[in-house]
């Protein structure tokens, strides 16, 4: 009973991470009143991006930054067109998460001899305790001993907690998806603000992509982002737009889908067809938004394009 515990914990806390950093990406959006929809395709540049410069370079940490800037410069269109251009946000993140993939596999083409999945990473990102709690008996240790982009994660989940509700510049953030005409008129670049949240929630939501490519798998392939994106979304609004809430949400969803893994093995006392057991973290998406959603007070300006002096 207890290794089954340490077990789904282990891989609840590995199928969280990369949901976390991508809730990040869209609290702190929103928070400036920007809609990232796009945090899917985002999510599947950061991937390829991570997983392609962690093959070639043999650095899981270059791989993990080049993630995040992958998703960061994806994020900067969406930026272009809805805070400078005043596009539809919901179309245009859309039209992101129809881009992101369709640039991965252009991309992986041209780099991997036509193929449209990567070859593996030599190097995963390393383990909190390394080889030490590999060569360990201690069960418990085993399971603590996690890819590091856990642990980071977590730091980031503080970091942004504190900066949007501790500092001055965390208020600018709020009070630009609360009002951005009062922002304005206290002398706040509504705008600089604005892309400078969007451009962070890019860089998190190709993190997101690059834990998956470099902590829970080892290559790209065309359905290793698939609905992430959306159910990151999905954690924000159950989270109420809070890192807190958007944390315990993955953390939720995550433990979804450690059943998924734990009761689709062939050594689970209950033998559930595969096919209904992929549906379960989806299924408990759509559940939760349907059940939350109501509830959720989304800041007052999100997703409403900002007319200077208007």
């Amino acid at each position: 009973m207890g290794t089954s515990i340490l077990l789904a914990l282990s891989i609840t806390l590995m199928y969280s991470a990369p949901l976390m950093f991508a809730g990040l990406g869209g609290v702190i959006s929103e928070n400036a009143g920007v809609v990232n929809i796009g945090i899917e395709g985002m999510m599947t540049i950061g991937a390829f991006a991570g997983a392609t410069v962690g093959y070639f370079t043999a650095s899981p940490w270059l791989g993990f930054l080049a993630g995040g800037l992958a998703g960061g410069l994806l994020a900067l269109i969406h930026a272009v067109a809805c805070i400078s251009f005043r596009a539809d946000q919901t179309i245009s993140g859309v039209a992101i998460n129809f881009l992101g993939p369709g640039i991965a596999l252009f991309l992986g083409r041209k780099l991997f001899e036509g193929s449209t999945m990567t070859k593996p990473v030599p190097n995963l990102m390393p383990t909190l305790f390394g080889d030490y709690a590999t060569n360990s008996s201690n069960l418990f240790l085993k399971t603590l001993n996690v890819r590091l982009t856990i642990p980071i994660v977590f730091i980031l989940v503080f970091i942004m907690w504190f900066v949007l509700y501790k500092t001055s510049f965390g208020l600018r953030i709020r009070s630009v998806g609360e009002n951005p005409a009062a922002a304005d008129t206290l002398g706040i670049n509504v705008n600089k603000v604005k892309y400078l949240s969007v451009f962070t929630s890019g860089i998190l939501s190709g993190f997101g992509g690059a834990a998956m490519t470099l902590a829970v798998v080892n290559c790209f392939t065309q359905s290793t982002i698939s609905g992430q994106g959306f159910i990151a979304l999905a954690a924000v609004i159950f989270g109420k737009w809070k890192p807190q809430g958007t944390m315990a949400a993955c953390l939720l969803f995550g433990f979804a889908q450690a059943l998924v893994v734990i009761l689709g093995g062939s050594t689970s006392i209950i033998q559930i067809p595969p096919s209904i057991l992929s549906m379960l973290p989806y299924v408990l998406t759509l559940i939760i938004l349907v059940v939350f959603v109501g509830n959720s007070t989304a800041p007052k300006a999100d997703g409403i394009p900002y007319y200077k002096g208007k």
